[in-house]
C-alpha cells in the first residue's frame, strides 16, 4: 500500500527581488511533488503568507525590507514550530549573521548553490 499524499511539499518563496523569486519557483516546480504555494518579498508579508499557505518548507532570504529573514523565521517558527525554513543569502557560510544559526532555520544554502537535488534531499 502506499503513501498518502504526504510527499506533497508545498514551498513559500520570500525574496525581495523578483527575478530570484522566479529563479527559485522554477527549481521548485522541477521536483515532483512540490510545489509553490506563495511568495512574498518582506519579513512583514512572509509572516502574513505562511499564516495563510501553511507550507512544508519556506525558502527565506536573509536581507529583507522591514524585519530581516532571520527574525521572519523566529516569528514564523513561534507561531508554526513544523514548518521547515532554509535560510538563503549571497553570503559565505563563514561571513553569516551569528543569529542565523540560532534562529531555528533547518539550514543556510547560498542561492549560487540552490539547485533541484539540494533541495531534494533537505529533510521535509
Amino acid at each position: 500500500m502506499t503513501a498518502p499524499e504526504a510527499s506533497q511539499v508545498d514551498v513559500l518563496i520570500v525574496d525581495d527581488q523578483a527575478p530570484f523569486r522566479s529563479v527559485a519557483r522554477a527549481l521548485v516546480r522541477l521536483l515532483p511533488g512540490w510545489r509553490v504555494v506563495g511568495e512574498a518579498a518582506s519579513g512583514e508579508d512572509a509572516y502574513d503568507q505562511a499564516a495563510l499557505a501553511r507550507p512544508t518548507m519556506i525558502l527565506m532570504d536573509i536581507n529583507l525590507p522591514g524585519i530581516n529573514g532571520i527574525e521572519a523565521t523566529r516569528r514564523i517558527l513561534a507561531r508554526a514550530p513544523e514548518i521547515k525554513i532554509v535560510l538563503l543569502s549571497t553570503y559565505a557560510a563563514d561571513d553569516l549573521p551569528p543569529d542565523a544559526t540560532t534562529c531555528g532555520a533547518l539550514t543556510y544554502i547560498r542561492k549560487d548553490d540552490l539547485t533541484p537535488a539540494l533541495l531534494r534531499a533537505l529533510p521535509v
